[in-house]
């Protein structure tokens, strides 16, 4: 994916963009690097990613100079390496790597603020020297683990920006160094200093008070926030591992007529390979031998088999389902339709719009104010006389009580109980970022097979001559279908089996290409297959089945004929089936204001007979793959918030290009990678509990944030005027976290 190609004088290259902690940042890259002659770029926080086009005469080296100016670090895309398939883009243990630091921050933080904080709360646990024991611990939670917070701080200082980062290292670096000041310069010191539990608001100078515990807690929350948060960011990249993981792994390639089982990656255009029974085909090319039935429902998502023979295209990750082909490979690598679609895919992901946390859009504004209060504070007791300590004491106040401890938890926690009962529900919701979407789509667009449909052929009707027995036609088509590997007739099989029971074994079974089936079940001579079969057998439909076959077609529907001992018995009708859920689900959806859409590669007649069964008006049919994208961009381009369900692979780049994007947890995992939420159960229904959930969510975060704000706003004028002890600040801290936990909480009710 990420080489460097050159065009007409112009070049592209993706770069992977490290250090960035908000969306700001990636706007702050892109600004910079789109200042540079010539150059264009797109910056995507969720993926850290950069797409940069450039002129052809420009050092890609430039590019990332520039970025490191800006303060991020940047890296070219690594050579191609022959492991490539196996690790995916970055390597397979990239993932892992990257979230180890943050983890091991977390933990130590962790560990070393529980006793800190239990001893600034708790009078009895204030032995002689223990305010020494708290600088001890307190300081590597504010100097290692608050180190991200402080980087990002420095960055946005020096481009004249501010953000949660801002807010949370001017809270904790005040708050240590208050505390420094105050245990080798004020009384803090002393053998037996107490932090008396009383809630006295009187002026202090401040120089018997240390704020360790609000250094590191904050600190500790702070980062357990950003865990959670990276832990569901660092899949972005993971659907186009899922859908490289898809194609052949190795290929049985011709060579001077005998078989050589080669990696895939080695085949060459115009090479000669063998495609067995239930294999996968290994990449695009056209049949020149043999006949069999392709399953291409993972790429296309047509439920029914596509019959091929010598002169037919075929297309590489889609299996082979009946007979031995031997396929001429015309297009490798990144040629190849999957590799499209996984470009799609990527192009999709970066193009969406990331919502900027809501956080950092209210810290942009409160920063510069806490600042100037602070600032102000200090100027005013410096000016009325107070004296130094007693100014400062209220300056630091005000740092102190602005650092948003309840802010780190108010998106992190109701994300994780949201998620939590998600899970217990069946929803798996990625991000943050997610919910936003939620608030504003309106219009659902459907995959049909396997998201509406079952997904997968089913024995939906039999038709009988006059004077037949049913039972007799479905054990005898039965049986002779059970033989053969053609997903039709394992639809006829299984549907018979479900009905009569055991089969009868088949003698002399012959697979007719192209026609149908034949041989001996209890001494019958029995034919399964088109018309045309049994007609050349002197075996012509009478006038009532002719009329049923010709039904079920109109309808979108597979059938088969069966005859028998020199007669032709029954019509079997074979077809993918809507799940008996899907029209209460579009009902569901239609609740919540949301304008059903059904979009499939099938064609009109059976997309128009599924769409009435469930109750959608708007049918859009016979899509190819690659243009569903088109279709979801043409809807936004309409002005509507478009949310996506499906479950194929032939969805995944419109899933990721919609502004939601809900995959059937029984689908495939470039789908699923590629959604936003994952519906674990495959029925419908859940996708209006999704949406729900996701919404319900977001107003939790929004509360939380709300009140967060609130406590740290309503005590800053206290802590201007010189009023607040430890106590009461540290109590306040404590408060507004746990009301912004047990808000959170109140999401396990969801129902």
């Amino acid at each position: 994916m990420s080489t460097i190609t050159d065009k007409t004088a112009q070049s592209a290259v993706e770069l992977s963009i490290g250090g960035m902690t908000c969306a700001s940042c990636a706007n702050r890259i892109e600004r910079k690097l789109n200042k540079m002659d010539g150059v264009t770029a797109t910056v995507n926080y969720a993926t850290e990613k950069a797409k940069v086009t450039f002129p052809a005469g420009l050092d890609p080296q430039q590019l990332v100079s520039e970025v490191e100016k800006a303060g991020y670090s940047a890296a070219l895309p690594a050579p191609p390496r022959a492991d490539s398939e196996t690790a995916g883009p970055g390597g397979a243990g990239e993932p892992a790597d990257e979230m180890r630091p943050l983890r091991t921050r977390l933990i130590v933080s962790l560990v070393l603020s529980v006793p800190i904080i239990a001893m600034a709360m708790i009078p009895p646990l204030q032995f002689m020297h223990w305010q020494w024991l708290s600088l001890v611990l307190g300081a590597p939670v504010v100097v290692y683990g608050g180190l991200p917070f402080h980087k990002a701080a420095w960055t946005n200082l020096r481009h004249g920006a501010a953000t949660m980062d801002t807010l949370v290292s001017l809270g904790t670096l005040a708050a240590l160094g208050w505390s420094l000041w105050a245990l080798f310069f004020g009384t803090a010191g002393t053998p037996g200093m107490t932090h008396p539990f009383e809630f006295t608001i009187a002026r202090t100078d401040g120089s018997g008070n240390i704020y360790l515990e609000a250094a590191a807690g904050v600190t500790a929350f702070i980062l357990a926030g950003r865990y959670f948060e990276a832990r569901s960011k660092r899949k972005a990249g993971a659907a186009l591992r899922a859908l490289l993981e898809l194609g052949a792994k190795e290929v049985a390639v011709l060579r001077d007529g005998t078989e050589v089982r080669i990696p895939t990656d080695q085949l060459a255009t115009g090479d000669r390979f063998v495609v067995r029974p239930g294999e996968k085909i290994a990449t695009d090319g056209v049949v020149e031998e043999g006949t069999s039935a392709v399953d291409a429902s993972m790429l296309t998502g047509e439920s029914v088999p596509v019959e091929v023979r010598p002169g037919d295209a075929v297309t590489g990750a889609t299996v082979n389902a009946g007979g031995r082909l031997i396929v001429r490979a015309t297009r490798i690598g990144a040629d190849t339709q999957l590799a499209q679609m996984a470009r799609l895919v990527e192009e999709a992901q970066t193009g969406k719009a990331e919502v900027q946390r809501l956080a950092d859009r209210i810290s942009g504004i409160f920063v510069p104010i806490v600042i100037a209060l602070a600032l102000g504070t200090l100027g005013f007791w410096l000016g009325t006389g107070a004296g130094a300590a007693a100014a400062f004491t209220a300056a630091v106040a005000v740092l102190i009580i602005a650092c948003p401890c309840a802010l780190g938890l108010a998106t992190p926690t109701a994300l994780l109980v949201g998620t939590g009962r998600g899970a217990q529900l069946g929803i798996l919701i990625k991000g943050p970022e997610v919910l936003e979407s939620t608030r504003k789509v309106d219009t659902v667009v459907l995959d049909k097979t396997g998201t509406v449909t079952e997904g997968k052929m089913t024995l939906v009707e039999t038709h009988v001559a006059d004077g037949e027995d049913e039972g007799e036609v479905l054990r005898l088509a039965g049986a002779l279908e059970h033989a053969s590997e053609h997903p039709i007739a394992q639809a006829v099989a299984r549907g018979a089996a479900d009905r009569v029971g055991t089969l009868p074994p088949v003698e002399d079974f012959t697979n007719v290409e192209g026609l149908g089936v034949q041989g001996i079940v209890d001494g019958h001579a029995v034919l399964v297959g088109r018309p045309k079969l049994l007609a050349e057998w002197s075996q012509h439909l009478p006038v009532d089945l002719e009329r049923d076959f010709a039904a079920a077609q109109a309808a979108g529907r597979t059938a088969v004929a069966v005859g028998w001992d020199g007669k032709a018995r029954a019509i079997l009708v074979v077809a993918d089936v809507v799940k008996a859920t899907s029209a209460e689900a579009i009902r569901d959806l239609r609740a919540l204001g949301l304008t059903p859409v059904l979009l499939t590669g099938d064609n009109e007649a059976v997309a128009k007979t599924v769409a009435a069964e469930v109750g959608i008006d708007e049918v859009i049919a016979e899509v190819l793959p690659k243009d569903k994208v088109d279709v979801v961009k043409r809807l936004q381009a309409e002005g509507r918030a478009v949310a996506m369900v499906g479950d194929g692979v032939n969805d995944a780049a419109a899933l990721a290009q919609a502004d939601l994007g809900l995959a059937m947890g029984t689908g495939t995992d470039a789908a699923i990678e590629a959604s936003d939420l994952t519906l674990v159960r495959g029925d419908l229904r859940v996708a209006a509990d999704a949406i729900r959930l996701s919404r319900r969510t977001l107003r939790t975060i929004k509360g939380n944030l709300f009140w967060a704000f609130a406590y740290n706003v309503a005590a800053l004028p206290l802590a201007a005027m010189g009023l607040l002890n430890p106590m009461i600040a540290g109590a306040a801290m404590a408060f507004s976290s746990v009301f912004v936990v047990s808000n959170s909480l109140r999401l396990r009710g969801f129902k």
